[in-house]
């Protein structure tokens, strides 16, 4: 009878025991389950190239340095937060480079919040160097003879819970 007690007792044990790995796993789907219920909202994000001024040009090093400026509108419910764009850059159709923004060296509560309806600027700097572009695009970057901009990239959203990426491409 003292034997058919502890062998009882070991089989709750390793009941309780497999019972609690449910309980940790459904939770955790739980959880899962409900941060993937921002992913729709997050993704209504919209991000609109709206500026691209040169700033100064270095004729030493051969680089210009832009300031470029997207506009980012949260029309969603959910306050969100953007931790990274990345993106091309064309002036006159012709790549200039790549760029990006991010603050994900940052904490989600030192970001800026995009409440529901919010309209931000969010500025970069950008420098081309003449290396890396035509000599004939890069006079025409310094010589501010480039009538429109586009960009295109992926934009990363982020709630407490969810992080969604997003691609876009606009310009003017």
């Amino acid at each position: 009878m003292y034997k058919s007690g502890i062998i009882e007792m070991a089989l709750q044990s390793k009941l309780i025991v497999y019972l609690a790995i449910v309980g940790v796993l459904a939770l955790m789907g739980g959880i899962i389950f409900y941060a993937s219920l921002d992913n729709d909202e997050l993704a209504l994000i919209e991000i609109e190239l709206t500026n691209v001024k040169l700033l100064d040009v270095n004729t030493v090093n051969n680089q210009a340095k832009f300031e470029v400026t997207f506009l980012v509108t949260n029309p969603s419910d959910k306050t969100l937060t953007v931790s990274q764009i990345d993106f091309q850059l064309y002036g006159n159709g012709e790549l200039l480079g790549s760029g990006l923004y991010s603050t994900a060296d940052i904490a989600l509560p030192g970001r800026a919040l995009f409440v529901s309806g919010a309209e931000i600027p969010l500025k970069n700097i950008f420098v081309i160097s003449k290396s890396d572009v035509n000599s004939e695009i890069y006079e025409d970057v310094i010589n501010e003879k480039i009538t429109s901009f586009s960009a295109e990239g992926n934009i990363i959203t982020q709630t407490s819970w969810s992080e969604t990426e997003k691609k876009f491409k606009t310009g003017y």
